[in-house]
């Protein structure tokens, strides 16, 4: 098998995985007989866990010079502590101190998966000159899979059989990153840096409030579309679809966006994410109209793939003895800090305003821009 079709199937792995249990987690949680307050305070504990675990999980990963290694056990742990999900006690206190438990343990294994394996791929293709993109398709494409095959499962038997896809999901993507060739991180000794060490880059000061602007905007998406769409009388079918739509196009740029990025670069991918976000989201803020909704659904892929793609490129121009560090830190302080901020605050946007709420998702992407032009200043000195 090919390097590159080696890191296909460990992307493809992992994202199954999530595409299988992100939708119907709190479905199986609640079937435990956990209250609405009780399964947020477990889905919030294991948010805050895999924030402050990943820098620290990274950091290590290149102190060591073995982020192969740390990823393997990683994914392994994780594959295990989330049959903790199925196997606890349903029903009275004890369920959900033991949910609560295994949301703390699995959260910590977890939370270095994506943003190793995003590591280990940018080391191999900077050397290799391999893209990126078109590997990362597949598990953008495995996501979709994952979700159609959960929502069956979860139909035939029950919410909790889903958790062995997931764990079992989890669990391949440790065997295959254990067929990656040897150590791709920072050599033995050399990536002993801090967490600072990263910050001193200006391209990354710039990226990460680029991708918490940019990033952060679909968190109204993510909590509140379906509801608004389904209020407004669409069924749960074609809001499927227009789901299914975003990331089919997402995969579409992934495997087909390469020369476009590399003529735009990162900048020039996050300035057209953004234009984009302020489009998407004013459009979704106006009309429940299905054709309109179907046409911005298109632009999931350059307001996520876009800047995802231009992000990947500032983290490959890292040292190498800070990749995994970097790239831990991008994913909870660029993306995950934001989206769980912004996440809380669209409930109380969208109880008030409601479709309106996302004006205040297309001012984030308008600020985005100036930052941008940060960005390519800062690229620029970098050479």
């Amino acid at each position: 098998m090919t390097l590159p079709a080696r890191f296909a199937l460990l992307f493809a792995a992992q994202f199954a995985a999530i595409g299988a249990m992100m939708p119907f987690l709190p479905a199986v949680l609640q079937s435990k007989g956990l209250s609405a307050e009780q399964v947020s305070a477990v889905l919030a504990a294991g948010s805050a866990v895999r924030l402050l675990a990943a820098p620290a999980i990274g950091r290590g990963a290149d102190r060591v010079g073995a982020p192969r290694r740390v990823l393997v056990l990683a994914a392994a742990v994780a594959g295990c502590t989330a049959s903790g999900y199925a196997l606890a006690p349903g029903g009275g206190g004890f369920a959900f101190a033991a949910l609560l438990g295994v949301a703390l343990l699995h959260s910590l294994f977890l939370a270095p998966v994506v943003p190793l394996s995003d590591a280990l791929w940018l080391g191999a293709s900077r050397r290799l000159r391999f893209d990126y993109g078109r590997v990362r398709s597949a598990g953008s494409a495995a996501y979709i899979a994952g979700a159609v095959a959960a929502g069956q499962v979860a139909a035939f038997f029950e919410p909790p059989a889903v958790v062995w896809l997931y764990a079992a999901g989890l669990l391949l993507a440790a065997l295959a990153a254990r067929g990656l060739p040897g150590e791709e991180g920072a050599a033995a000794g050399g990536g002993r840096v801090g967490f600072a060490a990263p910050f001193r880059e200006p391209a990354f000061r710039w990226l990460l409030p680029l991708s918490a602007l940019i990033q952060g905007s679909h968190a109204l998406y993510y909590g509140f579309s379906t509801i608004h769409w389904t209020a407004a009388g669409l069924s749960p079918g074609v809001i499927g679809l227009l789901w299914a739509e975003g990331v089919v196009a997402e995969v579409l740029l992934f495997l087909w966006g390469g020369k476009l990025a590399a003529r735009l670069g990162p900048a020039g991918l996050a300035a057209v994410a953004a234009g984009a976000g302020v489009v998407r989201w004013g459009v979704t803020a106006e009309t429940t109209w299905l054709p309109a909704l179907a046409a911005v659904q298109v632009l999931h892929s350059i307001t996520f793939g876009a800047q995802h793609l231009g992000a990947m490129r500032v983290l490959a121009g890292m040292p190498a003895a800070q990749a995994a560090t970097a790239q831990t830190l991008h994913s909870s302080l660029g993306t995950g800090l934001a989206m769980g901020v912004l996440t809380l605050l669209s409930g109380p946007l969208y109880a008030r305003f409601g479709g309106d709420g996302f004006w205040a998702m297309a001012a984030l992407c308008a600020a985005a821009l100036p930052v941008a032009v940060g960005l390519r200043a800062a690229l620029v000195r970098r050479g």
